[in-house]
C-alpha cells in the first residue's frame, strides 16, 4: 500500500507540475508576443457638433482601421435643437445630411455604408417616405435594420439613423 501511495503521489506531483509549467510557458509566451496596434489602429473620433456632442456625453463617429462607427443623426440645429418638428420627411432629408457630412470627413460616400438601422417612433410614416433612399443608395443598399420605437432621445425626434461604414484602402 505504501508503494502504491508513493508511486501515485509522484504521479499527482508530476501532473500538477507539468499542467503548471505549461501556463507559465503560455504565460510568458503571450508576454513576449509584439504590440501590433499601428497607426491604423488608433481610434480616431469626430464630433459634429462638438459642444452638443460633449453636453449629451458621446461621439459622433469612430474610426478604426477600416470601420467607421457612425452615432444615430436626428434632426437637430447646431445648438442641438429639434429642426422639421412634426415633418418625419424632413428629419429623415436632414439626418441624412448630417450623415453626409460625417461621411465626407473621412473622405467617404453613401457608397461605403454597410450597415444602416433606422429608428423611428412612426413606421407607417416612414415606410411611406422610405423611397427617398433611393437618391442617397444609388449603387447598393447596405444592410440594416428598421425599428419602430417608442420614443428617441428628444420627444420632437421621429426619426434617427446610425451607419457603419468600411473604407476600402
Amino acid at each position: 500500500m505504501n508503494a502504491k501511495w508513493n508511486l501515485t503521489v509522484g504521479f499527482l506531483i508530476v501532473v500538477l507540475t507539468t499542467n503548471l509549467s505549461c501556463k507559465e510557458k503560455i504565460i510568458k509566451e503571450k508576454a513576449e508576443l509584439p504590440k501590433h496596434t499601428t497607426e491604423k489602429e488608433i481610434p480616431e473620433y469626430f464630433l459634429l457638433r462638438p459642444e452638443v456632442e460633449k453636453a449629451y456625453g458621446y461621439s459622433h463617429a469612430v474610426k478604426i482601421g477600416n470601420e467607421i462607427k457612425i452615432s444615430g443623426a436626428v434632426s437637430m440645429d447646431d445648438e442641438g435643437n429639434p429642426t422639421a418638428i412634426g415633418d418625419l420627411e424632413q428629419q429623415m432629408k436632414n439626418c441624412y445630411s448630417d450623415l453626409e457630412k460625417v461621411l465626407a470627413h473621412y473622405g467617404c460616400t453613401f457608397d461605403d455604408v454597410v450597415v444602416e438601422n433606422v429608428f423611428t417612433t412612426n413606421m407607417p410614416k416612414f415606410l411611406e417616405v422610405a423611397a427617398y433612399r433611393n437618391e442617397i443608395y444609388k449603387n447598393q443598399y447596405p444592410t440594416g435594420s428598421w425599428l419602430g420605437v417608442k420614443e428617441l432621445a428628444l420627444p420632437e425626434f421621429m426619426i434617427e439613423i446610425e451607419l457603419e461604414v468600411h473604407k476600402a484602402e
